[in-house]
């Protein structure tokens, strides 16, 4: 809105002001062209006026030329490539927002010569320490491919890379690009798709629509169909049940049991319903519509229901949807009826595709109250809307036995209305429903002959010759005169007329042969010579096989079989029945048909593959936290450590004492045994002299003697190459934060690994989120500092760590769910009364099999309660572990105000029992 309130200035005046001296002038100069864009005026021959500013030093006018630069950079590209040099600079500017601007411009120049330079641009920036400059080189993979389609192998190995990122911001855009690049390398997600499924809640919106289809696909070829056993189609024909009969009897053999990875996904998916986003919500759907089982798939109708609310291109779109769905899940949406009814606003398309719904939804119960709703339609003025329910009328009349009849009679009452359209609507639907019980209803077919004089609709008029031709004998009388009043306007007719006309002649001349065979050769003749070379060849045909000559073959014999042969009445279906094989809410299934880069939804495989595939080896040090002792050994940064904990056990830092720690072995008491200190020393003693000859500082941790069976981890924060020498740690001290009792406690350890002087670290460019809180630390004077923060699940605290003044390190901090809880006491009784007022919404359920190193001791068949609070805003979390043998867990969670959003079940387990 800002840069349509700018005036407009002459493009030369633009130019000037590009090429002066300040940085003011060439801001304006950017926003005024920028906003000419914005307008979709053209600004092309500014070019070489912009890109000479591409190396400005203004950062703002920087980000506002890269902007310009990836709208014109395809255009114009040889002017792009004599800068390409400095979009290379550009690529290691210390600003994350020009880095990726300056890959976004470097992949839209369109010249197979840059190809190299593109696809080492995208591999350094996928190892970007910025989420965002990777989120850019996954968009970037995609155009590369379609420049040169021969760099597939290693554009794949750069997805490979960051489909292993564990950020949100990256997560949908690399799966775009696989979708864009290799789709049939279902390989590369299995040992990610666990955490796809984990992240989903946190990714971008767009990003949850491309994840929930691409898993749709991959989950059809790695798990069994939870329907196999269940009979959801009513309508399937012979091959399908034949089909479906064979896999049933194979299920029956071994039972069909969920698989957890399955279950994962569905569960996963649920909350997305709620989403404010209709194209996330129609994503779930579909996948539910797909994967999830009969009985689970209700789920998914008040959602899409609530979405007929938005706006009419939204509803077209869920409609088409639920037009699908209704054909095999029609019981689910039978509770909504009334949501499908159709309002006078409603536009065409949407009126006919309710129309659709409501007649998939009819039965024996509703279709009383369907039919009210249909003569009310009728009155309307909108003409392909009153044909429609015409059509539908005559659907529910085949489909429902009971009440053909009466639509029937509903439908002749049709044929005395004055708008010609409707009455022609009505003949066709009435010939349809005839053909079903035609010697019941000879009066209605006398009644329709006479509408020939009147009704001029060509599709009507051919229907009722049809009629009166096909059911002659049952109108001996008036048939013979409609062939007379219909020869004598023969040349006046339209094709389909014409054709019925010869039919009926035909048909009369084999039945009746007295009375009409002059009229149909006078018919005939004039068809011979008529300009349609289709109703020439008709009449040819039809004169060589009802009137016998010497030419005449063995075929005229047959003439009565071929003409007055008993026809089978038409099925009147859905035009949505056949399309549930299309992924919904694809293009494909939109139209009907494939389009172009489609990817076919698999079949379900006969046999399940092994799950093991989508196992990750997760390889974590573990070490005990307490007391933090140090050994200098020649390093610049020398201070004092922090005080010892209370109820640990006595060390004297001074002199270099040290309990076994190096082990790595806990103690079950306050003190070690005599052997172990000896064993320790010796191998501290060893340790010193290797670490002496490299000339390291050395942090390590004591037991905790407070909670002998807890471990307390330690975490990476800045790696020492990455720090050019300084390394920092970060753990959680499970300790009250002394300045704020609702902050978590994190401790950060930092080590100087140079030999270089360090000095005035402290943190700036705090980023948090909604509802969280940090209680910074001053300048470091020691070599271990605490930290106070409030988290909300899944949230990362994000900073940057100055460094010799002149560097500048990102980190981010982001804990496990464990560390943000306390511990609650509470009786069974009460542990109960709290579960039950936190069911529903608040409660998740999930089965499990742990394998724990080292294991943890829980006796088999056993029942377990664990309760606690976080720690911000203490909201109460119940856990409930019933373990089995072999390791089987089944664990409830319970959530006060599900401040966690979607919990890792398991994460929480192994927290609350470490």
């Amino acid at each position: 809105m800002f840069f349509l309130s700018i005036l407009p200035l002459r493009h030369d005046d633009l130019k000037e002001m590009l090429d002066s001296n300040k940085d003011s002038l060439k801001l304006e100069a950017m926003k005024r062209i920028v906003a000419m864009i914005a307008r979709g005026k053209n600004a092309s021959d500014l070019f070489p006026a912009v890109v000479k500013n591409v190396a400005c030093k203004n950062i703002e006018v920087k980000k506002l030329v890269y902007v310009y630069l990836v709208r014109y950079a395809e255009e114009q590209q040889d002017l792009a490539l004599l800068s390409i040099s400095t979009f290379q600079r550009g690529l290691k500017d210390p600003n994350q927002l020009i880095r990726a601007s300056a890959l976004r411009v470097l992949s839209s120049i369109r010249v197979t010569i840059i190809v190299p330079i593109m696809m080492l641009a995208i591999k350094e920036a996928a190892s970007d320490m910025s989420p965002y400059v990777r989120k850019t080189a996954a968009h970037a993979i995609p155009k590369l491919y379609s420049l040169d389609p021969e760099q597939k192998d290693q554009l794949i190995e750069v997805i490979e890379k960051l489909l292993a990122d564990k950020t949100t911001l990256v997560a949908g855009s690399v799966v775009m690009a696989f979708e864009e690049v290799c789709p049939e390398r279902i390989d590369l997600i299995h040992k990610n798709y666990r955490k796809l499924c984990n992240l989903l809640i946190d990714v971008e919106e767009w990003g949850q629509v491309v994840i929930i289809n691409m898993l749709t696909r991959y989950a059809r070829t790695q798990f069994l169909n939870p329907n196999i056993n269940v009979n959801d189609d009513e309508d399937e024909d012979e091959e399908e049940k034949e089909k479906k009969a064979e896999a049933m009897a194979m299920a029956k053999r071994k039972p069909y049991v969920m698989d957890p990875d399955h279950r994962l996904l569905l569960r996963n998916t649920k909350p997305l319903l709620q989403s404010r986003n209709a194209a996330v919500v129609m994503a779930v759907a579909q996948l539910y519509f797909h994967l999830a089982p009969k009985a689970e798939v209700g789920v998914i109708a008040k959602a899409l229901v609530r979405l007929l609310r938005s706006h009419s291109e939204v509803q077209y779109v869920v409609l088409q949807n639920v037009a699908t769905m209704t054909i095999k899940r029609r019981g689910m949406f039978e509770p909504y009826l009334k949501s499908f009814y159709i309002r006078s606003t409603d536009p065409t398309q949407i009126k006919v595709l309710k129309l659709e719904v409501l007649t998939n939804l009819a039965n024996e119960t509703n279709i009383s109250t369907i039919l009210r709703e249909f003569q009310t339609y009728i009155k309307s003025m909108d003409k392909d809307f009153v044909a429609a329910t015409i059509q539908a009328i005559g659907r529910c009349a085949t489909n429902i036995g009971e009440v053909r009849d009466t639509c029937l009679n509903g439908l002749v009452q049709l044929l005395s209305n004055r708008d010609e359209l409707v009455v022609a609507e009505s003949v066709v639907v009435i010939k349809k429903l005839l053909q079903m019980q035609p010697e019941k209803h000879s009066d209605i077919i006398k009644h329709m002959a006479k509408l020939t004089d009147n009704i001029q609709v060509p599709m009507a008029r051919a229907s009722i010759l049809w009629l009166i031709g096909e059911y002659c004998e049952h109108v001996p009388k008036i048939a013979p005169d409609v062939l007379r009043k219909m020869a004598k306007s023969f040349t006046n007719e339209e094709d389909i007329v014409k054709l019925q006309i010869i039919n009926l002649a035909a048909k009369l001349y084999l039945t009746n042969s007295k009375q009409t065979k002059l009229l149909t050769q006078y018919v005939l003749n004039l068809a011979k010579y008529d300009q349609n070379y289709d109703i020439r060849d008709r009449a040819r045909f039809i004169r060589q096989l009802i009137v016998p000559t010497e030419k005449s073959g063995a075929l005229s014999k047959y003439a009565k079989k071929l003409f007055l042969a008993l026809k089978p009445a038409p099925v009147l279906e859905s035009p949505f029945k056949d399309r549930d094989h299309f992924q919904l809410g694809s293009l494909s299934h939109l139209l009907n048909a494939k389009a172009g880069g489609y990817q076919e939804l698999p079949d379900w495989p006969e046999a399940a593959p092994d799950p093991s595939v989508r196992n990750v080896e997760v390889k974590e040090s573990v070490r005990a936290v307490g007391t933090v002792t140090y050994r200098d050994t020649g390093a610049l940064w020398v201070f004092q450590g922090p005080q010892k904990m209370e109820g640990s056990e006595e060390s004297d830092s001074a002199s270099g004492s040290e309990s076994g720690s190096g082990s790595g072995e806990e103690s079950g008491s306050g003190s070690a045994s005599e052997e172990s200190e000896e064993g320790s020393d010796s191998e501290e003693e060893e340790e010193e002299m290797e670490k002496d000859n490299k000339k390291k500082t050395k942090i390590e941790f004591k037991k905790q003697t407070i909670a002998p069976s807890s471990t307390v981890k330690s975490y990476e924060l800045l790696h020492r190459i990455t720090g050019e020498g300084l390394s920092v740690e970060y753990c959680f001290s499970r300790q009250p934060f002394s300045s704020d009792a609702n902050m978590v406690a994190v401790q950060m350890q930092f080590t100087n690994n140079s030999t270089s002087e360090t000095k005035s670290l402290h943190m700036e460019d705090v980023k948090l989120q909604s509802g969280m809180r940090v209680k910074e630390f001053a300048e470091i004077g020691e070599r271990w500092v605490q930290l106070g923060l409030t988290f909300r699940y899944g949230v990362k605290l994000m900073c940057s760590t100055p460094y010799y003044t002149t560097l500048k390190f990102f980190v981010s901090i982001q804990p496990p769910v464990g560390e943000l809880m306390q511990p609650v006491f509470l009786t069974e009784n009460e542990f109960k009364k709290e579960q039950g007022q936190l069911m529903g919404m608040n409660e998740i359920t999930e089965k499990l099999t742990l394998d724990i190193n080292p294991p943890v001791l829980l006796p088999d068949c056993m029942v377990h309660r664990f309760a606690g609070r976080t720690v911000t805003s203490g909201s109460l979390v119940l856990v409930t572990v019933v373990t089995k043998d072999e390791g089987a867990t089944q664990l409830t969670v319970n959530c006060e105000k599900m401040v966690i959003g979607t919990m890792l079940v398991k994460d929480i387990l192994l927290a609350l029992t470490q």
